[in-house]
């Protein structure tokens, strides 16, 4: 048996392959089932016309083949090709290709399948597991032939760094533009504009009144919250059709200089084209602020006092236990009096505290200097009852609203004229800008013509004068549109105190935070038995015994 093993000779039969790989998947009518993937990067016209070009291409050209059957088009429009997560189309395909239902994917190029080499190679080679292969019509390559990996390799090599330079190159002109002080806007994004005939921003009028709804009753002592509630209470829209509002929104609004007419430039950047990461700008790149850009829907006076404000309710002030000394504490809009109430001697605003002697609590409230530096800057202000001063302050307001059919004439006055302010201002915008339309449209005709004859004195003459009279009429609208946003305001707080007087005809019974911030401005704590209450927008002052 060994030596009849021994003898016997190795023989190798060749069976030879009688299917090309890219037909290993076919159905029982032999076809191979085919699809197709196109995309274009922007949302230009001129692109999406390229992307409907591709979807017609790749339908007519499977439809023509007989050996292959469609399984359909997949298509990504206006998405960038550096990344495969947010191509909603592309995922799906892939998806139809680990079910079964597609055999080969056809595409025009490498750069139009991804731009990024490490997904390409992933994808393909995913795909090859499951014997689907890719063809790239562009650069003749078969992903199930030996030699495409290399291949893929190398031209996504070339992709991803023209995705690099392009990226680069897209970074630039966007300093560029940055420079020259040019604002893009997010009009689907930002309450209060919208994109005006001449492609610049225009204001919307009902939604401007949002704005600066929110502006004063913060103001007013709101708290981002607090807003946040009475704008969902009335229905009030979002800037994105969002059926509710959030305490974030409020405080981009309250921050957002666009609202004064300007805008800061590069507030972000993206660290790179790859992973598309986008950082907040904290030094890494220049910004920009350019002043005066567009119109303003609040003043930089109303601007300013609401930063202000801001800046006083985050400032975090402790006890300091061991020295006995006290801070401001943190804001809070449950207290109308933080910082309503001053002290008459140094000025300081009055914080609340709590005493707790012998078991027993009881809310004072005390000027901070004399808080934190005993005697040192305030020698003789007074501790006052929390009880005892909120009677005294309501004792005010009723007999304020008992002067009321005297202060109300006036109050109602100054509304009337601050909107007929408003309708004046509005009324000389409109001239002017007709008068901007003349001439722009004149400057448009004398170019004309001097592009005939450059060397016409003339007509250089006049093209210089219509340019410096464009130039003085842009700072007229400028400064006519800070006047109506002053005026609107102005007309607001003035409506705001009338109707806080018709509220207060009954009399006020009830301590009422909010209320009090409306219609009181400042209240001076003269000696431990006065104060002296100033209301907003009237001349009263009131002097009230603390009982």
């Amino acid at each position: 048996m060994e030596a009849t093993a021994a003898t016997l000779e190795r023989r190798v039969r060749v069976i030879p392959a009688t299917r090309k790989p890219e037909e290993l998947h076919r159905d029982h009518d032999g076809k191979m089932r085919v699809a197709a993937y196109c995309r274009v990067s922007t949302d230009s016209e001129e692109q999406l016309n390229s992307y409907e070009a591709q979807k017609t291409y790749y339908t007519q050209k499977i439809q023509d083949s007989p050996d292959w059957e469609m399984a359909g088009i997949y298509a990504d429009e206006g998405i960038s090709g550096t990344s495969l997560k947010k191509r909603t189309q592309f995922n799906k395909m892939i998806t139809a290709c680990k079910r079964g239902h597609i055999d080969l994917i056809i595409t025009k190029s490498l750069s139009r399948f991804a731009r990024n080499t490490v997904d390409c190679l992933d994808t393909v080679r995913l795909l090859k597991a499951n014997g689907i292969g890719v063809y790239f019509e562009k650069e003749n390559i078969n992903t199930l032939t030996e030699s495409s990996e290399f291949l893929i390799t190398l031209f996504s090599g070339f992709a991803q760094a023209e995705s690099e330079s392009l990226s680069k190159n897209v970074a630039w002109g966007k300093q560029k533009s940055a420079e020259a002080g040019k604002v893009t806007f997010q009009y689907k994004k930002m309450l209060g504009y919208r994109k005006g005939a001449d492609g610049q921003p225009e204001i919307v009028p009902e939604e401007a009144e949002i704005i600066r709804r929110i502006y004063h009753r913060y103001l007013d002592g709101c708290t981002l919250g607090q807003i946040k509630r009475e704008l969902d209470e009335d229905g009030v829209p979002t800037a994105q059709g969002v059926e509710r509002w959030s305490p974030s929104i409020i405080h981009n609004i309250l921050t957002n200089e666009k609202y004064i007419g300007d805008a800061l430039l590069q507030k972000t950047y993206v660290t790179d084209c790859i992973n598309k990461k986008v950082k907040k700008n904290r030094g890494e790149r220049t910004m920009y602020y350019v002043e005066n850009s567009h119109p303003a829907i609040v003043s930089r006076d109303l601007f300013n006092q609401v930063q202000q404000e801001m800046t006083r309710r985050s400032s975090k002030r402790k006890v300091l236990q061991k020295s006995g000394k006290t801070e401001l504490g943190k804001y809070s809009g449950k207290y109308a009096l933080t910082e309503l109430l001053v002290c008459g001697e140094c000025g300081s605003p009055y914080k609340r505290v709590t005493w707790a002697r012998n078991g027993k609590k009881r809310i004072v409230w005390r000027c901070v200097s004399r808080l934190e530096f005993g005697t040192k800057y305030c020698h003789n202000s007074p501790t006052l009852d929390e009880s005892r001063l909120h009677n005294a302050i309501l004792a005010a307001m009723n007999e304020y609203a008992a002067i009321r059919q005297e202060v109300c004439p006036d109050v109602l006055a100054m509304v009337e004229e601050a909107k007929r302010a408003m309708s004046q201002a509005g009324t000389m915008l409109l001239e002017l800008k007709k008068r901007m339309d003349a001439v722009s449209q004149e400057q448009s005709d004398v170019l004309d013509r001097l592009l005939a004859n450059m060397a016409d004195a003339e007509l250089n003459a006049r093209m210089k004068a219509l340019t410096d009279e464009k130039e003085a009429l842009k700072a007229q609208i400028l400064k006519v549109q800070q006047k109506e946003v002053s005026m609107a305001e102005q007309a607001a707080k003035r409506q705001q105190m009338w109707d806080s007087l018709m509220e207060c005809s009954a009399g006020y019974t009830e301590f009422d935070d909010e209320f009090v911030r409306q219609i009181i401005q400042k209240i001076t704590v003269e000696n431990a038995d006065t104060i002296r209450i100033h209301f907003r927008d009237s001349d009263v002052v009131l002097e009230q015994e603390v009982e």
